[in-house]
């Protein structure tokens, strides 16, 4: 009997994806529940399950194709697969980890991530304990495992087309197909250039508040909520203090109509391996320090696994994002429409300011707010963005809603 796979239902409003990586080949055992393939839609890598157990009959599809919701991609034939044949004596069994992934036991929780990474370093997957949620394979479990190995970096991976480096040596190039997000993701932010009005607004921000209150409190904080105490619930908080304030930011643009949000749900910008993703926190006007860090934290973790939904990074009204995490001084964030703004982070460094008629060292912070101009007037993002600094720098604003 035969069961036709098709492309599930992959989240409002989105009605095709792209083959990522068939996770069996024809031929091979499946059991029920098994991932069998990898769909890209425009912002997650989504694995498709199979419903029954059987063997992989064949693809319909080829990996970069499209494919629209409810189309069949694939065909799996009841019974059992054909036993595979031994290796010959005089030829080496080929490595475990050189073998697809979906034929060790540990597939069945290996996200696309961290099969790459798996194929990369040269590991076998079912040597490896699962730290992540429910045993999962992390990417970092995966990485550890090949340190251990003696593998310190990984191996090229397999291009679509290259053209090869003479053996004289020369100058290579290498042509890979963008993934599916990428090309979304540059299609999002170039649409964003062309259709709103944006411009940018700076200020800098003296952390030496936030810093001390983390110094005192961040071991009784752990303790009590078993999550550091990091830099983005304060500027999260102070976020939703300004868009209150100036209910513009915190608005988009719908035709001839503007719609406000009386809550703030903040998209955090997390760099994931296959592009930039911008999960988003619920209700973040509602909740306190410890649940922000956690939804951050785990953004974060799930993110690397590549095991973000399509849910998780539904709808937002504002965004925050932290170049400085990767050194940045100062920037110009693109907005992540429909929203109308952003607010941009950057790295502190010690700098000389002015204080009281005395020069003083102090952790000093740029942060920058794009706006569409459209929407927002510069006195109302000069405004929120000010207003941003003034309770970094004074953090009882939060706790008195000032």
């Amino acid at each position: 009997m035969a069961t036709e796979i098709t492309v599930p239902v992959l989240g409002e409003s989105v009605t095709e994806g792209s083959i990522g990586e068939w996770l069996k080949q024809p031929g091979d055992a499946v059991a029920a529940d098994e991932p069998i393939v990898s769909l890209e839609t425009d912002k997650v890598a989504v694995d498709v399950p199979s419903p029954v157990a059987g063997v992989m009959s064949e693809h319909r599809a080829a990996v970069g194709d499209t494919v629209e919701v409810g189309a069949v991609i694939a065909v799996i034939e009841a019974g059992e697969a054909a036993p595979k044949p031994a290796a010959k004596a005089d030829t080496p069994a080929p490595a475990a980890a050189k073998e697809a992934p979906a034929d060790t036991g540990a597939s069945q929780t290996l996200s696309p991530a961290v099969r790459r990474a798996v194929l990369e370093h040269g590991v076998d997957p079912s040597t490896i304990n699962g730290t992540g949620k429910g045993g999962r394979i992390t990417k970092e479990d995966v990485l550890e495992a090949a340190k251990k190995k003696g593998d310190p970096a990984p191996a090229p991976a397999p291009a679509a087309a290259t053209i090869p480096t003479p053996s004289t040596g020369g100058r290579g190039e290498e042509r890979v197909k963008m993934t599916r997000m990428r090309q979304t993701i540059a299609k999002r932010l170039k649409g964003a250039q062309e259709e709103a009005a944006l411009l940018t607004t700076f200020n800098d921000v003296d952390m030496s508040a936030v810093i001390e209150a983390r110094t005192k409190y961040k071991d009784l904080f752990a303790k009590k909520h078993d999550i550091r105490l990091g830099f983005m619930g304060f500027f999260a908080k102070a976020a939703c203090l300004a868009l209150k304030d100036v209910p513009s930011v915190n608005a988009y643009i719908e035709g001839d109509e503007i719609v406000y949000h009386d809550y703030v749900d903040i998209s955090v910008a997390v760099s994931a391996p296959n592009g930039l993703v911008v999960p988003v926190i619920r209700d973040c006007q509602d909740k306190g320090f410890a649940r922000i860090e956690k939804d951050i934290a785990d953004f974060g973790k799930r993110a690397k696994e590549g095991s973000l939904t399509m849910a998780d990074m539904t709808g937002g009204t504002f965004t925050i994002s932290n170049g400085g995490v990767f050194g940045s001084l100062m920037s110009t964030p693109i907005i992540n429409p429909p929203q109308s703004a952003v607010l941009g982070l950057h790295r502190i460094e010690d700098r000389p300011v002015a204080v009281n008629g005395e020069v003083v060292i102090r952790p000093m912070m740029y942060i920058a707010l794009s706006y569409d101009h459209r929407l927002i007037d510069g006195r109302e993002a000069v405004t929120a963005l000010k207003i941003i600094k003034e309770a970094i720098e004074d953090p009882t604003r939060m706790l008195i809603d000032l």
